[in-house]
């Protein structure tokens, strides 16, 4: 199991890949993710790089689900204060 500071981590990197994806489309990933899994993006299916990065772009934007559901999991279960990684610089 993933510790709360390493799903942070992760789910800033693939926000990250995420971003480049919504700059692109000029759309949200949870607003394409909800339009992919509805089936209204199908004539898009016609292009090879659109159906390689809407392939990437849903494979991404769900394992960051993942992380997330994951890291609320946590963060619910402890106390918060305890699960801040706090490094005093003195």
């Amino acid at each position: 199991m993933m510790e709360v500071h390493e799903l942070v981590i992760e789910m800033k990197l693939l926000e990250r890949r995420l971003t480049l994806y919504e700059e692109k489309y000029g759309v949200l990933s949870e607003d394409f993710y909800a339009a992919l899994m509805a089936g209204t993006l199908e004539e898009y299916d016609s292009y090879d790089e659109t159906r390689t990065d809407f392939s990437r772009w849903k494979g991404i934007y769900e394992t960051w689900l993942r992380r997330k559901e994951a890291y609320s999991e946590q963060i619910q279960k402890r106390d918060l204060a305890s699960s801040m990684r706090f490094h005093p610089a003195y």
